[in-house]
């Protein structure tokens, strides 16, 4: 195994950070006089920008070390995932986007106040922040391991808090300030720094392999490892990216991700008018293709790096372990294989792609909280101006990312000393948040039935569904294993079932 960072791997983390330390000193120069403008850049950004932000957001850490691995495991048929995605945003952008700057919203929760009343917003809101918390504290912890790892070549709790402090002050440098403007433009430094490193190594590795191209397809097409459709009817795999779950439980799931979840949302409801909100969200699902085209085939090429020795040499095998972790090819591949300043690089890229999705949801859920929680609270004692709001955002700003860091903090000791998975509930807690949120806007679209009263119990309805679905609360008493693609179907039908138990409400 390498030693720890060489001084071209420092240099490179350096210019990093002075590139972040000036970027968010020039982004913070925006204006803001109300929390419209904080929260949705006052509806001027620009609709390329937010394409290239939403972008950044889906490709956290997570997704830098996760593509890989599921290549260098399987084949290429997690691309399903995002031409499931891009049927997810069709109908994000032809009815929700509409529906949403028809009432001049700054959440996405508005429209559920419009149709059921405040507390619907209300408790839509609860459950948002609730879910983003957990999901988002071990996204951030998952970002935060990675970046220990090969910063200093061990997982301690010291170590692994420095790096969570590094991303949280990265994110709070874009945030406090700027808003979301300055979240938009900074995403696309991130999303142009973590694409080039994953070229770079994507180049490397095709490099060191001796061998050419024609080689290299042939070999991958004849072990099955370039299939892109996978038409077996299984319910059982949470990574079987078949046809029938993409077109199911996965078509869900990028409805809500886009079009429910103000963490995404937020970015396309800064853009001037509904059409270049619809436009944006479009093209970053095209964009994130061939970007996730690029990780995929990083793990294809690591699979005959570490399986073929006749191409590279290596043998003895892959044991995917650190300090008793169990860690992503990619990642054994940048402790063990990565020469200098590629290693630097490529930490450069880790923590842009976990910046790129901790510094939205700050605003997110800061956003969520005023102005659905917070802002109508404080209406009702009197007159406030508006600027008090915006005082209010950056505290809000400042309070989840203090909260962030501890979920994450928590994610590190809870996996060390619980027998339950607290990273495999916590990343899944947004989806099971999903569910009921599914159930409660179709109702509210296509139906005229529901009040706030069955609202909430849908929203709690279709968490503790798919919650009990879990493998290891219904596993415990069966021998049962449910897809999560169906998990969230189920749970979507028993809240939209539940919203419409509710009499239609009076306005």
């Amino acid at each position: 195994m390498h030693s720890s960072f060489a001084t071209i791997d420092w240099i490179i983390f350096g210019a990093y950070f002075v590139v972040l330390v000036l970027t968010s000193i020039w982004f913070s120069q925006t204006k803001i006089e109300n929390s419209r403008d904080y929260f949705v850049g006052g509806n001027a950004v620009a609709m390329w920008a937010v394409a290239i932000s939403v972008l950044a957001t889906t490709q956290s850490a997570a997704t830098f070390l996760g593509g890989p691995e599921f290549a260098y495991k399987h084949d290429l048929t997690f691309l399903g995932f995002y031409l499931s995605a891009f049927l997810g945003v069709l109908f994000v952008a032809k009815v929700l986007i509409p529906r949403f700057y028809a009432i001049n919203a700054v959440t996405v929760y508005e429209l559920l106040e419009v149709r059921y009343g405040a507390s619907a917003k209300k408790n839509a809101g609860i459950m948002f922040l609730i879910g983003r918390l957990f999901a988002s504290g071990a996204r951030l912890y998952i970002g935060a391991l990675a970046i220990s790892m090969i910063l200093f070549m061990d997982i301690a709790a010291p170590h692994v808090g420095i790096a969570i402090t590094i991303l949280v002050l990265g994110a709070l440098a874009y945030t406090y300030f700027g808003g979301v403007k300055s979240v938009i433009y900074s995403d696309i430094i991130q999303a142009v720094t973590y694409i080039t490193a994953a070229l770079v190594v994507l180049f490397y590795l095709y490099m060191s392999l001796n061998t050419d191209f024609s080689t290299i397809y042939t070999t991958l097409l004849e072990e099955n490892k370039l299939q892109l459709f996978n038409f077996t009817w299984d319910f059982s795999s949470a990574n079987n990216f078949n046809v029938w779950g993409l077109l199911t439980g996965w078509f869900l799931l990028n409805i809500a991700a886009y079009g429910l979840d103000q963490d995404m949302t937020q970015r396309v409801l800064s853009c001037r008018d509904k059409k270049e909100g619809e436009r944006a969200i479009i093209i970053s699902v095209l964009m994130t293709i061939p970007v996730v085209l690029i990780f995929l085939f990083i793990g294809l090429l690591l699979y005959l790096f570490y399986n073929h020795p006749e191409f590279s040499t290596m043998t003895g095998g892959v044991e995917q372990q650190f300090a008793g972790e169990k860690i992503t090819i990619l990642m054994y591949y940048i402790l063990h294989e990565m020469p200098e300043g590629l290693r630097g690089l490529v930490t450069v890229g880790a923590i842009a792609a976990a910046l790129s999705s901790t510094n939205s949801v700050l605003g997110a859920m800061s956003s969520v909280a005023i102005e659905d929680l917070y802002k109508p609270w404080k209406q009702k004692q009197g007159e406030v101006s508006e600027y008090h709001f915006v005082k209010a955002a950056r505290v809000g700003v400042l309070v989840f990312a203090l909260l962030l860091a501890i979920m994450a903090m928590l994610s590190y000791f809870w996996q060390r000393y619980s027998e339950v998975s607290l990273l495999s509930f916590a990343l899944g807690v947004m989806a099971f948040a999903y569910s009921g949120l599914l159930g409660v806007y179709f109702s509210a679209i296509f139906t005229k039935r529901g009040n706030e009263k069955s609202v909430l119990f849908a929203l709690v309805g279709g968490f503790v569904t798919v919650l009990f679905l879990q493998p290891y609360i219904l596993g415990y008493f069966v021998d049962y294993n449910l897809g999560f693609a169906w998990q969230i179907v189920i749970g979507t039908l028993v809240a939209f079932v539940i919203t419409q138990l509710g009499t239609p409400h009076e306005k």
